[in-house]
């Protein structure tokens, strides 16, 4: 009798223990069960909440460069007019500078930074000659013998004819090539069809060639009223980077500093102002190859955050400045996604400083 008892409490024991054992595995299979499930709606919340704020960024981006074009559209239709000597007209300030740094700005709970860039501190690769040319390339330390034949291979990529320049190339150098092609034989369609031309490398374009040539400039726009004149082979001294103004004639680093930190300031308005920082002697040697008139084309690239500013998004556009017409612009080439990392410490210091505040 006791020993039927006894088996019978092992049993039962052995039975507690087992549904203790399934209960715990339930549990722990539960628990497994509700953590993917908060993960997955954590993950989900945080790609929403992204969506969200990239989304916001954007638009904000957005609305910044549409921002741009409103002002440049203004500064068309009111240019800004240039004293150029001491009879002419007093100077007045544009609405929106170009080529310089321009403030963040709040907007819809986030803020956008705008950067324009004027195409007439540029060189025309399809107007410009054999010394201008020669110019340019000037501020990259090459050899003469390099220079000379990518100066003589541009002016054989424009030409219509197959007769190649001393030092230049025509379609039998290029079907020559392991990957052969044609000539243009006819303007450049783009900056980067340079890198089909004989002698220009990535790292010479790269690095910097491909910020001081453009392929328009053939409609030039004197801000002055009074004189009208061409900016045909020259550059606008308020528009020119440090490549180009490093390759003028008579500049040295520190007087293109000079110009670069008077431009963060004030744009050049007289060409006496110009003289002042560079000096009688320096002006002589550039004077034909600079002026303060611009070409109505502009690449405007505008970033913005979201309210706690780490999500940025940048947009930029290659734009048309043309009151004529219907919507008084028109966009050439338009970039989603462009690249923030140029606008990102500004704009950190700018919240750092109104957190200060």
């Amino acid at each position: 009798m006791w020993d039927n008892d006894r088996e019978m409490r092992r049993v039962i024991g052995n039975e507690e223990g087992i549904a203790l054992f399934l209960v715990l595995w339930v549990l722990a299979l539960l628990t497994v069960i509700v953590g993917e499930f908060c993960y997955t709606m954590r993950t989900e919340a945080n790609i929403t909440r992204n969506f969200k704020e990239e989304t916001e960024a954007y638009y904000i981006a957005e609305a910044g460069l549409n921002r741009a074009i409103v002002e440049l559209i203004r500064n068309e239709r009111i240019p800004q007019k240039v004293q150029t000597s001491e009879s002419e007209e007093e100077e007045v300030e544009e609405r929106l500078r170009v080529n310089t740094d321009i403030p963040p700005v709040s907007f819809g709970g986030g803020q956008f930074k705008v950067h324009v860039a004027s195409e007439s501190g540029k060189i025309n690769l399809n107007t410009a000659n054999n010394a201008l040319l020669k110019m340019i390339l000037s501020g990259f330390g090459l050899e003469d013998e390099n220079r000379d034949v990518i100066v003589d291979s541009i002016l054989d990529w424009r030409d219509k004819d197959q007769f190649h320049r001393v030092n230049g190339a025509e379609d039998d150098y290029y079907r020559s090539l392991s990957e052969p092609y044609e000539c243009r034989d006819g303007d450049f369609q783009s900056v980067e069809e340079l890198l089909l031309v004989r002698g220009v490398t990535p790292e010479l374009f790269y690095g910097g060639l491909e910020k001081i040539v453009t392929v328009y400039g053939e409609e030039s726009t004197p801000k002055s009223k009074t004189k009208k004149k061409t900016a045909e082979g020259k550059i606008n001294i308020n528009a020119a980077d440090y490549h180009m103004l490093i390759s003028l004639p008579g500049m040295t680093e520190d007087l293109v500093r000079a110009i670069i930190d008077y431009r963060k300031v004030s744009d050049f308005k007289k060409m006496s102002e110009v003289i002042e920082i560079v000096g009688p002697e320096v002006y002589k040697s550039i004077k034909s190859y600079i002026t303060m008139d611009t070409i109505p084309y502009f690449t405007i690239t505008s970033v913005g955050t979201t309210g706690d500013g780490k999500t940025r998004r940048g947009v930029e556009a290659f734009v048309k400045i043309d009151v004529k017409a219907k919507k008084g612009y028109r966009v050439i080439r338009w970039l989603d996604n462009a690249p923030c990392d140029g606008f990102s410490e500004q704009i950190e210091q700018t919240e750092a400083d109104s957190r200060g505040q």
